[in-house]
């Protein structure tokens, strides 16, 4: 990946780690070594996009402590807002499925094969996950960011990583209210998790968009089941 595109990656990868660590203004950043192992990248990488990020506002700097999360109006993403019912839940899922399935058409586009990779390893810490009798979701979120990065769209990272709180909650409701038993709901979805992982490591787009899209509209399906 150029330079720049790997900076600008890393750039949005630490506006997600603040997000999903829940960080405040004044909290402290782990430190370029740790990052650079975090996102698999050189440390000169990591500091052109935390000099970015301090140009921006969005960190600060203090000389000998390390980088602090900064209070810049950058830092404020879309509000979405809570998800306030079912018909909410379907909503945010036929939005996932234009979002998400353009999300993997590009992430199939990659170039970058650690970043292709990276859903893969995902994939199967799902899989771990359930064999240990675990929830997974973090796991299921973590799935879907890492296609989120290997699309390697700016905008898309911010807006899925923004849908987090909403994603663990379409999630929680999906699995809490579907009639499908448990043990076929998650053999469906691991299926539909390979199929996604496989279109994507071929590099076939529009098989990885059919496989992402087949896969948001089946948690639809598994909430609101046809009868008859």
């Amino acid at each position: 990946m150029p330079a720049t595109l790997l900076t600008d990656t890393v750039y949005e990868q630490v506006l997600g780690l603040i997000q999903q660590d829940k960080l405040s203004v004044g909290d402290r950043l782990p430190g370029e070594h740790a990052l650079a192992a975090r996102f698999e990248v050189s440390r000169p990488v990591v500091r052109q996009a935390l000099a970015r990020l301090r140009a921006d506002g969005r960190v600060t700097a203090r000389h000998g402590a390390g980088h602090f999360v900064g209070e810049g109006p950058e830092l404020k993403t879309i509000d979405y807002g809570p998800i306030q019912g079912i018909p909410d839940v379907r909503s945010f899922l036929e939005f996932r499925c234009i979002l998400e399935g353009e999300s993997a058409a590009l992430a199939a586009q990659s170039r970058d094969a650690k970043l292709r990779a990276a859903i893969t390893t995902r994939r199967k810490a799902m899989d771990a996950a359930a064999l240990r009798g675990e929830p997974g979701i973090e796991e299921d979120i973590a799935f879907h960011s890492a296609i989120a990065r290997a699309s390697e769209n700016r905008y898309l990272i911010l807006t899925i990583t923004a849908l987090m709180e909403q994603t663990r909650t379409a999630i929680r409701v999906v699995r809490e209210l579907s009639p499908q038993p448990l043990m076929h709901r998650w053999r469906d979805v691991r299926a539909e998790h390979m199929r996604i992982d496989e279109a994507i490591a071929a590099r076939d787009h529009a098989a990885a968009r059919e496989a992402m899209t087949q896969h948001l509209r089946s948690g639809i399906a598994r909430l609101f089941p046809r009868k008859g």
